[in-house]
């Protein structure tokens, strides 16, 4: 029997562990989709940011390509946003597209998808294969630039394509391995072990690229001989470094003046896998004090390229850290070191208090184990966050680093269903969770046990402060206080408590968290929390 293009295609899938199908599809995928085989995973979400969020969290977990397909313009357009967040955060995806009928697109009829551009930058590698029996070859160059490019690879294949014949002598035009050689670690070492020497008091900035078992035992080595502290780049994907260690010192400000102010006391800064470096307002002024050198250490080429930095390393970072450490004496403490950050904690509320995004994260802080997987989307209480809930274990600490919202919820889903055996907790606001609400009804129908804590303030509470702390006058959105989240989830068929007060939490707390390992039903807690008063951007 001949070898249809789908089949073909379903192959290529197997060929690259792609057996999980992330989609809310139409028309133009029925030819792909129906009877699919029983070793192939369908997963259904009720929009398209879902579709790709939950496809994120998978490709996070793994660090190998997810597969995400979307229904032509409609599918691509919704998901945009989504696929942003994938490519900031270095998450490869393939993403199929579906287009109309190849036999007629010149008429441009119903569904014709204008889908050249429509994601703008943010794919690494969008094609739509010349002929259907390219379909196939197109697929597997798409898993190779996603997983090179870190970030999504675009296929768009129109609806026919997928019944007609392959061809026997058919070439797939994409290698079935692809071996990327390791940079020179010892010349890079050599390098950078220069510049360390010659510093009197380095310091080290860690990013998203350094959340990896083997980078985060490399960066503990290479710090604690040089008995330097530890910053986490600001508005970090991941967290680079264990958040609990004595030489953490804690998350960079995310203003130039502020950042400059910090790193003054060190003549070098080592930044790893991290950008060099992030900012949110724009600030003048030097980015570091006058005569402070810089040095990067990324595999992502983009970052090493912009890095204002007087030697970039682009390596994997885990290699180039072991042979430095390696290289290097052990340094004494220096005594003229202000105190790394110390994890904090915050009193109970007093009788009559309301309760506050921190009252919630500092219960949570004392009852998650180490390897539980943080999913972060709370803008107005990410600060307060990070100084309660540090990141314990690789992989301990996930957000969107691109900054918009409905990213949490799907990628907590799709985290939990590639890592079924770490507990997943995603802290959001409810402002955030309504963006990605709709993926909760995959949580419920596919039995994926994440938590989902979201601080219900009924407000837009981040964009409050800032008009605050701008002094911009009364803010001309309102609050929505109406909206029930609880009910929300409820509505989708997931599971969902509504808590007003700290005893009601404690005691939920202690019931849930301990069964977070084995659940296999998502729950959602509705708490609700009073504005912050303070905010630090």
């Amino acid at each position: 029997m001949m070898q249809t293009v789908r089949d073909a295609t379903l192959d290529v899938l197997r060929r690259y562990a792609l057996t999980t199908l992330y989609a809310n599809p139409g028309s133009t995928e029925v030819a792909l989709l129906a009877d699919l085989p029983d070793d192939l995973t369908f997963v259904l979400a009720l929009h398209e940011g879902s579709v790709v969020g939950m496809a994120t969290g998978q490709a996070i977990a793994t660090g190998r390509p997810a597969l995400a397909i979307l229904h032509t313009t409609a599918g691509l357009g919704n998901a945009v946003g989504a696929l942003a967040t994938a490519r900031v955060n270095r998450a490869p995806l393939v993403v199929l597209v579906g287009q109309q009928d190849r036999r007629h697109l010149a008429l441009e009829p119903f569904l014709t998808g204008q889908l050249d551009g429509l994601a703008g930058d943010y794919p690494v590698w969008t094609h739509q294969p010349a002929r259907a029996q390219d379909v196939p070859g197109a697929v597997a160059r798409a898993w190779h630039e996603a997983q090179t490019g870190r970030g999504p690879a675009l296929v768009v294949v129109p609806m026919d394509d997928w019944l007609c014949v392959m061809p026997p002598d058919q070439v797939v035009a994409a290698p079935q391995t692809l071996l990327r050689p390791v940079a020179a670690a010892d010349e890079a070492g050599a390098s950078l072990a220069g510049l360390l020497a010659r510093s009197v008091a380095p310091v080290l900035v860690v990013g998203a690229g350094a959340d990896h078992p083997r980078t985060w035992s490399a960066l503990v080595a290479l710090a604690e001989r040089l008995s330097c502290p530890v910053w986490q780049e600001s508005f970090g994907a991941r967290a680079g470094f264990p958040q609990d260690h004595p030489l953490y010192a804690g998350v960079l400000p995310a203003g130039r003046a502020q950042q400059r102010n910090v790193l003054s006391a060190h003549d070098l800064v080592l930044a790893v896998g991290a950008p060099v470096f992030r900012h949110y307002p724009y600030q003048p002024g030097h980015l570091l004090t006058p005569g402070t050198r810089v040095a990067v250490i990324t595999d992502d080429p983009a970052e090493a390229h912009r890095a204002p930095a007087d030697l970039a390393v682009l390596a994997c970072p885990a290699i180039v850290v072991e042979h430095l450490a390696a290289r290097l004496p052990q340094r004494p403490c220096r005594t003229d070191e202000p105190p790394p950050g110390r994890r904090e904690t915050m009193a109970a509320p007093e009788v009559g208090e309301p309760l506050r995004a921190g009252h919630v994260l500092a219960a949570l802080a004392v009852r998650l184990a180490p390897e539980t997987i943080v999913v972060e989307e709370t803008p107005s209480s990410r600060p307060e966050l990070h100084r309660l809930l540090p990141a314990r274990r690789p992989l301990g600490f996930v957000s969107a680093a691109m900054g918009g919202l409905g990213f949490a919820l799907p990628a907590a889903i799709g985290l939990r269903m590639a890592l079924p055996e770490r507990p997943v907790v995603a802290v959001l606001g409810d402002g955030s969770a309504v963006y990605g609400i709709q993926a909760l009804w995959s949580a419920a129908r596919y039995r994926v046990g994440a938590l989902f804590v979201v601080l219900a303030n009924g407000r837009y509470a981040v964009l409050d402060r800032l008009a605050e702390t701008a002094d911009a006058g009364k803010p001309p959105w309102p609050a929505f206080e109406e909206v029930s989240m609880s009910g929300l989830a409820t509505a989708f068929g997931c599971p969902a408590r509504r808590i007003t007060a700290h005893d009601e939490l404690l005691d939920v707390l202690n019931d849930v968290v301990p069964s977070l390992p084995d659940r296999t039903q998502p729950l959602l807690l509705d708490i609700a929390v009073a504005p912050d008063h303070h905010f630090h951007p």
